[in-house]
């Protein structure tokens, strides 16, 4: 039977290439997916700045003793003096300490300052002049002096910390340079960032002859017990950019949750395709049985052709899956998702996860088509064939009606989780819902032809009267050619408006807290915390307040305590966190109040979202911890209400401003007073530009646009992954179309020889066509419906998803356009023939 599978395959060329496409798109979407997260699991980041250094100290971003993968936002400084203990470290030749700050250059726009000594890290050699060895010279990197012409001897402005200060250029210096460096003198430079005896890395060169690794174990004994970390390889990385630690992370679940779409949407394409495939052979089958083959043997035969087809698929997929992974991991760098610093990683793993997901799906389908044709009696074989009588099954019934359970409990899920993770609930939910309609799919398209029929028939006529007789006839077939139309109308509504939903949800939250008229920015980077008074008493500003946000965590009364097996006792709770002044901010934002008094915010205080303070009241201390990881009591002096999901700690604007990495306030929000409109706001302001160089004043159309800018990320990661998953959907509908048309070249052959003419044959199709792309976008609708509406109940607090509705009008249009061109241009193609030329046809 083997040998006869194989010969076989010439014979079926249209239904094996739509099977080979399917397994072959199929296996190279989930080989990409899991290189992606195969390289968020290693997490390399190859160092560039620091290259130099064969080991890399730096602060452990990671919050310890959590089950959660919980980052510090704000990058953890180390004590300078680590550097001299590491350096008496037997078998380490020299530790230098590493310093970066955000600066500008009056002719060359934000750049990044260091310390001579960093310089050593990366390599930097001098090319031209000296190294900056006293106040008031600095060296540039090559690239940066050629992007803006400067050369030695040259006199620039730097704006560094909110203050502005002449230097002269002393020498340039070539290294790994993106156009952004300057270095000042190691005093100077730790001076005028305000970080004197801070280092932000050390890196540690070892003796001649020294073991790197073994040099690295005895620095980790050194440092033991303290939140510092000893990287080597392409973990140092993660020094240079804490971003990697942070994001990198994401990197994961993003990965997973592409992947695991991909691979239901793999598995169910996959199905359906190689099922229709099978399913138009079920006359040759018939044939086989009434000729004495056995059950095993027609089991053997399609298993057979199955497994060949789905190995020379699988196989010439490994080729471009791993590059597709590469260029999803670009993809989603160049959006700011995840660093650019992140190295494609992946071995044999993700190539084994996609070609055996590919191939187990491609064998069980094959098997549960196989059973259906093996069951079939020799006496009932052609009758069965012809009349298909065997539609439906009580095991696909029940699966059906689980998947049904499930969809509604994951809405349930959905309804009652907080507005920014409610879509990760919405999304799974999406797929069970459309496993569950398409397991049920002959039934309700049954149900949707009875109901259609007779208003079908009177529009379109004799062919309406010809399709839905059809349609009756072989339920199965219909239901298999309305599938894919399901599942990329179904995929293509539910993903677009659940990212244009959580987009609305994000933007109502933040215009609902944002009362401001202009914003005081600076170009250095920040703004002293003192700024905020002498902006307040500016003519015409009615309030003026500091917005410093980062992320917060409340930790548990409870001590954390180290992993003991499963049980790592209290978790932090991670939330938004913004520093303020309350002088005025109730009239800069709309933060209001449910307990306490939001002008009590002084000293060490904190109002918390009244649904993180449930179990304490006014006047309690606080344990949390600040985006630099340090730990901190603070009274709780309001409770403050906000929209579920979205909330915000407050906490007074001192002490956040020096745990973060610019150590100054970003923005200071203003309000003008009555009758002064916000050009004249504007003027006013913009005179303090020589009380602090580099003032900026802007309306709020600048936060709104970095809000805007914000959700622009989310929304390219997830059209990315909608492109992908539901341009795989498209291909399968169009594939399906054109194999469910072309298997019926003989019956029109046949309306051909009885008198119809092309054009009703034709004609026919366009009814049947039209009915298979209304059931199919029907039931899209109702999966994109069960989606949506619990996530835009927790979202928008409506039953009606945000974004606009020419989305809905265009999918709908897309999938009814490809439903019909498809099956059309696939009939005309086979009415070409002449019907006499049927008896040549190959079944």
């Amino acid at each position: 039977m083997i040998r006869i599978a194989l010969r076989t395959l010439r014979f079926h060329k249209g239904g094996f290439i739509a099977s080979f496409v399917a397994l072959f798109v199929g296996a190279v979407i989930i080989i990409g997916s899991g290189g992606l997260l195969e390289t968020g699991i290693h997490n390399a980041a190859p160092p560039h700045r620091l290259a130099a250094a064969p080991i890399v100290v730096t602060g452990d971003q990671r919050y310890a003793y959590t089950q959660q993968e919980l980052v510090f936002p704000e990058r953890l400084h180390m004590d300078a003096e680590w550097a001299d203990k590491i350096a008496k470290v037997p078998g380490v030749e020299a530790a230098v300490r590493d310093l970066s700050f955000p600066a500008a250059l009056d002719k060359g726009g934000p750049v990044t300052g260091h310390g001579w000594s960093s310089a050593r890290l990366s390599p930097y050699r001098l090319t031209d002049g000296t190294a900056p060895g006293a106040d008031g010279q600095v060296a540039l990197g090559k690239a940066l002096a050629d992007r803006t012409g400067l050369k030695t001897g040259d006199r620039i402005r730097l704006l560094v910390h909110g203050a502005e200060k002449n230097y002269q250029v002393s020498g340039l210096a070539t290294g790994p340079d993106d156009g952004s460096d300057v270095f000042l003198a190691d005093a100077e430079a730790a001076e005028i960032a305000d970080r004197v005896g801070t280092a932000d890395n050390i890196g540690v060169f070892p003796a001649a002859g020294a073991h790197t690794q073994e040099v690295a174990a005895a620095v980790r004994e050194v440092v033991d017990g303290s939140p510092i970390t000893v990287l080597t390889g392409d973990n140092r990385g993660r020094a240079e950019d804490p971003d990697v630690v942070a994001d990198g992370s994401d990197l994961i679940p993003l990965a997973a949750a592409f992947g695991g779409l991909s691979a239901m949407v793999t598995v169910f394409v996959v199905a359906s395709t190689l099922g229709l495939s099978i399913q138009q052979r079920q006359r040759e089958m018939a044939l086989l049985r009434t000729i004495g083959a056995t059950p095993g043997q027609l089991r053997r035969l399609i298993l057979g052709e199955t497994l060949f087809l789905a190995i020379v698929a699988t196989g010439l997929a490994t080729i471009p899956g791993p590059r597709f992974g590469r260029w999803l991991l670009d993809a989603f760098a160049d959006a700011g998702v995840v660093p650019e610093s992140i190295a494609f990683r992946a071995g044999s793993v993700p190539v084994i996860v996609g070609v055996g997901t590919a191939l187990l799906t491609a064998i069980g389908s094959a098997y549960i088509a196989a059973q259906a044709a093996a069951r079939t009696r020799p006496t009932e074989a052609l009758a069965e064939a012809t009349l298909q009588r065997r539609w439906f099954s009580a095991f696909r019934l029940i699966v059906g009606l689980l998947c049904l359970a499930g969809g509604a409990a994951l809405a349930w899920g959905t309804a009652g989780s907080a507005g920014p993770d409610a879509a990760g609930v919405a999304t799974p939910a999406a797929m069970v819902w459309a496993a569950a309609f398409g397991l049920l799919g002959p039934v309700v398209v049954r149900a949707m032809v009875a109901v259609l029929r007779r208003p079908v028939g009177k529009v379109s006529g004799l062919a309406g009267e010809l399709a839905t007789h059809n349609a009756r006839a072989r339920t199965a077939r219909l239901a298999s050619a309305v599938m894919p139309v399901m599942l990329a109308s179904g995929l293509a509504v539910g993903l677009i408006y659940m990212q244009t939903t959580q987009s609305d949800g994000a933007r109502q939250a933040f215009d609902e807290n944002l009362r401001a008229d202009v914003v005081v920015t600076s170009a250095s980077g920040g703004l002293p915390l003192d700024f905020v008074d002498t902006v307040r008493r500016q003519p015409g500003v009615a309030a003026a307040s500091a917005q410093i946000p980062t992320t917060g965590y409340i930790e548990p009364d409870e001590p954390m305590r180290p992993s003991e097996g499963e049980d790592t006792g209290p978790q932090p709770t991670e939330l938004p966190m913004v520093g303020v002044t309350p002088q005025g901010m109730d009239r800069t934002t709309a933060y209001q109040a449910a307990t306490g008094s939001l002008t009590a915010l002084s000293g060490d205080s904190v109002a918390l979202p009244a649904r993180y303070a449930e179990n304490r009241e006014l006047g309690d201390v606080v344990p949390m911890r600040l985006g630099d990881g340090t730990q901190v009591k603070l009274e709780l002096v309001a409770t403050v209400d906000g929209r579920r999901g979205y909330e915000t700690a407050l906490v007074p604007a001192s002490v956040l401003v020096g745990h973060t990495d610019g150590g100054l306030v970003p923005q200071i929000l203003v309000r003008a007073t009555a009758g002064t409109d916000e050009a004249r706001l504007s003027a006013s302001l913009s005179t303090l530009a020589h009380e602090q160089p580099g003032l900026q004043v802007a309306g709020r159309e600048v936060l709104e646009a970095a809000q805007d800018d914000a959700d622009d990320t989310q929304a390219w990661m997830a059209y990315l992954v909608l492109g992908v998953v539901v341009g795989y959907a498209t291909l399968a509908l169009i594939n399906t179309q054109v194999l469910a048309t072309y298997e019926r070249r003989k019956e029109f052959m046949l309306q051909r020889l009885i008198g119809a003419t092309r054009r009703q044959v034709l004609q026919m199709m366009t009814v049947e066509a039209s009915l298979v792309a209304l059931a199919g976008i029907l039931l899209g609708l109702l999966v994109a419906g069960a989606t949506l509406v619990p996530l835009s109940m927790s979202v928008l607090g409506t039953a009606l998803p945000g974004g606009s509705p020419w989305i809905l009008v265009a999918v709908v249009a897309g999938a009814a356009a490809l439903t019909l061109t498809t099956t059309l241009l696939a009939a005309g193609a086979v009415l070409r023939g002449r019907p006499g030329d049927m008896a040549g046809i190959k079944e």
